[in-house]
């Protein structure tokens, strides 16, 4: 479980954050909507522990992140290129974050088979830099390596964004499956409100740092959330 409590991020005496409690169960598929500089990235920063939060903790599994690593093992994740070691090729990238995570050769090997579908022959065995690479397949290789540890939980931040449409539908088969056969944890943000409807079963709405809508997803919550957002 992630747990937020009393979550507060300012930044020069603006508050742009305020979550006063928050849980996301085991095996939940969260999603997050907002217009842009609503928090979400901010949120997840936090759940990291790449920022510090003003006031309030954030605790997976009962641990609190703040400077600490051992809950780190349980959580793969991708808000941006900035997670890419991007004069490496994908091929050198994955087996280096396959080792720190203590996976064979063998192991590696045997993921990247599982995502080929999703890299469409486009990554592997290229000998391009990620630098060199569409910014779709740059976040290809962000997604592929926060899944390469197996974690119980994954964090995506707009994981739609720049996939042509033939890579957004695989993507979406790819998490109702990890949802459903390994009962992962996955905290996902999008613009995209079809998208995030289709992979959650929970979706919160932001805005301007406010949690204003709290939503288990039905058949019509897609409607639901384009009235919202249509005002």
């Amino acid at each position: 479980m992630i747990q937020a409590t009393n979550l507060t991020k300012a930044y020069n005496g603006v508050t742009v954050l305020n979550i006063p409690d928050i849980s996301i169960t085991n095996g939940e598929s969260f999603g997050l909507v907002g217009n842009n500089g609503a928090g979400k990235t901010t949120f997840f920063r936090l759940i990291l522990d790449l920022i510090a939060a003003t006031t309030g903790e954030v605790l997976i599994e009962g641990e609190k992140v703040a400077r600490k690593d051992e809950w780190k093992s349980k959580v793969g994740s991708f808000l941006d290129e900035g997670f890419l070691i991007d004069f490496l090729t994908p091929d050198e990238f994955f087996n280096f974050t396959g080792k720190v995570y203590d996976k064979s050769e063998g192991d590696i090997a045997t993921f990247l088979e599982s995502m080929q579908d999703f890299f469409n022959d486009e990554i592997i065995g290229k000998r391009k830099l990620i630098r060199d690479l569409s910014k779709g397949n740059q976040k290809k290789v962000g997604i592929a390596a926060a899944l390469l540890s197996d974690p119980q939980i994954l964090i995506l931040d707009e994981p739609f964004t720049a996939l042509d449409p033939t890579s957004q539908i695989r993507l979406k088969r790819m998490l109702n499956d990890l949802r459903t056969t390994k009962n992962m944890t996955m905290l996902i943000s999008s613009h995209d409100l079809n998208h995030v409807t289709e992979v959650c079963d929970r979706i919160v709405v932001l805005e301007k740092g406010i949690v204003v809508r709290d939503i288990e997803t039905n058949k019509d919550t897609l409607k639901e959330l384009e009235r919202y957002f249509a005002v």
